[in-house]
């Protein structure tokens, strides 16, 4: 099998792929996503059972709306919307959730476990050969790594591989978001998902109970949109809750659940997610290399499409094509400018000036 490295900026799960909702929705998808949802929902639940996952688990997903004439017999269906409701209904009940934190861990600690080497540090650059192809990554502590194939997964991060390959376009925002965690006993908490509409509060949360007793909150509103001068210069333990945001949070989640707010949350915090411009994930081969990849852009389906995306990158980096899904709407090349082709040619072949 293969020898591989993993490179760490500051720690697993520092970043969304610890800080995000962990919801999983197998039917969910659209067009050329439609197999991310469905392929990765049954490889979750694989893992769940291979690497012991205790927060995977099933619960449905109610549709909920605050603003308006309260509603009667909203706690029938919850019991813990027991606030100021104006509308609940079902909106899928075969949807489940994962803590990303945990998942993401056992993931590294098995890939450890087979061999993989976890190494810490900040990659600034590669050095690449004559004929494009990547020999070496560079990390700020001055260490070299060299290897055959390299794979560039920096969530919003990626944006640096513009500077690092010339020519190649990352069209990608990092969304600036907060999140709170308010946690109460394990197991207290009956399990049901809410998406709920935008309040007067400026928010559209979205509620996850966690087995472990923690109740999700985000969907707080106010997200950032950051352009890659700014991803650039944020290192992932600066990006911080915004307070405004974290209180009107807590005013919409107190108004439909008193029984489950509390005066402060227990955790308060903010991830970037990482969205292209067409709203797709980048997967594939850079272009003018022959040995570099990137898997980025997941925006807020990460946790969801994490295991297919890893085992569709591994496929095309071992195989030379990805057998569990079609990953060719994601191809990088997308966004690439085409150059223009204003000289003489003779059939493909440029053969006079540039003019």
């Amino acid at each position: 099998g293969a020898k591989v490295t993993v490179v760490e900026r500051w720690k697993v799960a520092g970043a969304a792929s610890g800080k995000a909702g962990g919801f999983l929705a197998k039917g969910w998808g659209s067009g050329p996503t439609e197999a991310l949802h469905n392929v990765s929902f049954e490889l979750h639940k694989n893992l769940a059972q291979e690497l012991k996952v205790k927060s995977f688990r099933f619960l449905p997903t109610l549709n909920v709306s605050t603003e308006g004439r309260k509603m009667k017999g909203a706690r029938g269906k919850c019991k813990w919307l027991d606030g100021h409701v104006s509308g609940c209904k079902m909106m899928d009940p075969n949807t489940a959730q994962v803590t990303p934190v945990e998942i993401t861990n056992a993931m590294m600690k098995s890939a450890q476990d087979n061999g993989a080497k976890l190494v810490m540090g900040k990659a600034t650059g590669v050095k690449r050969d004559k004929d494009g192809s990547v020999k070496s990554v560079s990390l700020a502590d001055g260490k070299v790594l060299v290897g055959d194939e390299f794979v560039f997964t920096m969530g919003p991060w990626t944006v640096q591989c513009e500077e690092w390959f010339p020519g190649f376009r990352v069209p990608m925002v990092g969304i600036y978001s907060s999140s709170i965690i308010l946690k109460h006993p394990e197991g207290s908490v009956e399990p049901f998902a809410l998406f709920c509409s935008e309040d007067s509060n400026g928010c559209h949360l979205e509620v996850y109970p966690r087995p472990e007793g923690d109740v999700y909150v985000c969907g707080c509103g106010g997200s950032r949109h950051l352009p890659r001068k700014d991803i650039e210069k944020l290192d992932p333990s600066e990006v911080v809750h915004d307070p405004k945001r974290v209180a009107a949070a807590m005013k919409s989640f107190r108004g439909m659940s008193p029984s489950l707010a509390k005066d402060t949350p227990d955790v308060e915090q903010a991830c970037m997610r990482p969205c292209t411009d067409d709203g797709m994930p980048m997967m594939g081969r850079i272009p003018d290399t022959g040995n570099a990849y990137v898997a980025t852009g997941h925006n807020c389906w990460g946790i969801l499409w994490g295991p297919v995306t890893g085992l569709a990158m591994a496929e095309l980096v071992l195989d030379g094509k990805s057998k569990c899904v079609n990953i060719s709407p994601f191809n990088p090349s997308r966004f690439q400018v085409k150059k223009g082709r204003r000289a003489r040619q003779k059939g493909e072949e440029e053969v006079g000036e540039d003019w």
